[in-house]
């Protein structure tokens, strides 16, 4: 019995010891628990995006993401959005170092991140309006359309219009673009987490808030339902009849960025599968095109300075008997293009496109002198800026106009909406992926230029120098595609349309409006908070 009392006074001794610094333990877990669920939810929404399939997993992703962030201060919410930031982006964008190490790819986060952070404290100070979803999904698009711009000019990658090609919500591309077709996914993702909440109220308390139960649901049916009526806009139906387009993939010697360096072995890849194409013709083993479309960079050497690589080029189009659409990279006035030339079999170059939207680091080099203060291999890598074309691209190429969108741009409102502003019946996205070896990369953009073909109602095509090439038709479907690092052809007769979907017309004023929307709720959630503290110092 002595031996008991004594187990007994001990442990009843030791027990105030024992339990505060369980409850330290457990009050730490539960600190880190919004850390860690910020962080895990933008890795989920990662994984929604292309290659993979899973475009419904950027629900439950921005459900989580609202759930942490609601009720929180300025600071808390900072701290949480950037980590969902870097959940989302460090695996997304990871494919920007693979050549050149993990500094820019870090680096690249680390900014971009910063504008998740700032929506992230916009959607807490939203978070306790009425029809919160609504003001918090225009916050979200706010801030897509200020990382689209700034710095250098944007970088829209990450969008969340691009991670829904396969997705049901996909036809509202159609209706106001990436802004309007972003806005109804997160708004779902938010419309998720309030009814769950309003769910999880009912079943703890047996109390129903209608309004905010009512919230939930609709956010998630409205865009749904909208989805659903906005599927008439999608079509296949040739308006301006059809063409039979030809996508060359040359390959490349090897991946990486010394892949620049094999220019010469590149061009008379892409000459070689364009004849090969030719000689399949003749022999009615394939049919015969209206127009040949090669990629970006398929001609590094200037044809219009260099007579062999002319030589080249126009063997290569007598051969085949039809226009090709050329990527060259060509000096003129002393400045630097990337550029698509129409090469016609017998008159030569004819037309010529400059791409518009350059890539920073990778065609011009912004803060020159700090980069190379840095890392001097990384000023070496861009040696001369590339230069700005100032005019759209719409070739007519075997009495199709065909819109040029070259690699980088299709990541860019603008510079697709405005080829088909100015005629074009269908776009081509000409690009070079080789520098990012078999990385996500080729992917995410495919995604892109299928959000495009509906966004516009137009036959995408992607010629790409070693893969994934395709043909996407204007409902987003991809019909053909090649591997990666493969020779190899396409040939599909395809539709061409002129009407424009309301997308087309109304540009920029959707996302606009979106942004009007959310300045709106961030107004009136600073005034309410400022009513409450001045009611409180009363």
């Amino acid at each position: 019995m002595t031996v008991t009392a004594t187990s007994v006074g001990e442990s009843d001794q030791l027990e105030p010891r024992i339990a505060p610094a369980a409850r330290t333990w457990a009050e730490r877990l539960v600190r880190l628990l919004p850390a860690a669920a910020a962080a895990l939810s933008g890795l989920l929404l990662y994984v929604s995006f292309p290659p993979r399939t899973l475009w419904w997993l950027a629900l439950p992703a921005l459900a989580v993401f609202g759930w942490v962030l609601r009720g929180r201060g300025w600071k808390a919410a900072l701290g949480l959005g950037y980590l969902f930031g870097l959940g989302f982006l460090l695996p997304l964008l990871v494919w920007t170092g693979v050549e050149v190490g993990p500094g820019p790819w870090l680096a690249l986060v680390a900014i971009e991140a910063l504008f998740i952070a700032v929506v992230g404290v916009g959607v807490a100070a939203v978070s306790k309006l009425p029809a919160w979803p609504v003001w918090a999904a225009a916050v979200w698009i706010a801030g897509e359309a200020a990382r689209a711009r700034a710095p250098f000019s944007g970088f829209p990658w990450g969008k969340i219009a691009f991670g829904q090609a396969d997705g049901v919500f996909l036809p509202l591309a159609a209706v106001g673009g990436t802004p309007v077709l972003g806005f109804a996914v997160v708004l779902s993702g938010f419309g998720l987490y309030e009814a769950a909440r309003s769910a999880v109220r009912w079943r703890r308390t047996g109390e129903v808030r209608r309004a905010a139960a009512a919230v939930g649901l609709l956010s998630l049916a409205v865009p749904v339902v909208g989805a659903v009526a906005a599927r008439p806009l999608v079509s296949d139906t040739a308006q301006a009849g059809t063409a039979t387009v030809a996508l060359i993939q040359g390959n490349v010697p090897r991946a990486g960025l010394d892949f620049n360096s094999q220019r010469r072995a590149v061009l008379d890849y892409h000459a070689r599968e364009t004849e090969r194409l030719a000689a399949e013709v003749r022999a009615d083993k394939a049919e015969r095109p209206d127009f040949v479309l090669w990629p970006e960079n398929s001609s590094d050497i200037d044809p219009f300075a260099n007579l062999d690589a002319r030589a080249v080029i126009e063997t290569a189009a007598r051969s085949i008997g039809v226009p090709i659409s050329v990527g060259g990279v060509v000096e003129r006035d002393g400045r630097l293009y990337n550029e698509q030339i129409l090469w016609d079999p017998a008159k030569g170059p004819v037309d010529i496109y400059d791409k518009r939207q350059i890539q920073p680091f990778g065609e011009y080099l912004p803060l020159r002198s700090v980069v190379g203060a840095i890392n001097k291999n990384w000023t070496a890598m861009v040696r001369q800026d590339f230069s700005r074309g100032t005019e759209p691209g719409v070739f007519t190429m075997g009495g199709a106009k065909v819109g040029l969108v070259t690699c980088y741009e299709a990541a860019f409102d603008w510079t697709v909406r405005s080829e088909v502003t100015d005629g074009a019946q269908m776009i081509s996205v000409p690009s070079n992926n080789a520098t990012f070896d078999r990385s996500e990369m080729t992917y995410q953009q495919l995604a892109m230029s299928r959000v495009r073909a509906v966004e516009h109602s137009r036959t995408v095509t992607v010629p790409v120098t070693s893969g994934v090439s395709a043909i996407i038709m204007p409902d987003g479907r991809v019909t053909q595609k090649t591997g990666m690092f493969v020779a190899d052809s396409l040939v599909q007769k395809v539709p061409l349309r002129s009407s424009q979907t309301p997308a087309t017309r109304l540009g920029i004023l959707p996302e606009i409006a979106l942004v009007l929307v959310a300045a709106g709720g961030l107004g009136w959630a600073v005034a309410t908070g400022l009513r409450g503290r001045r009611a409180g110092d009363v």
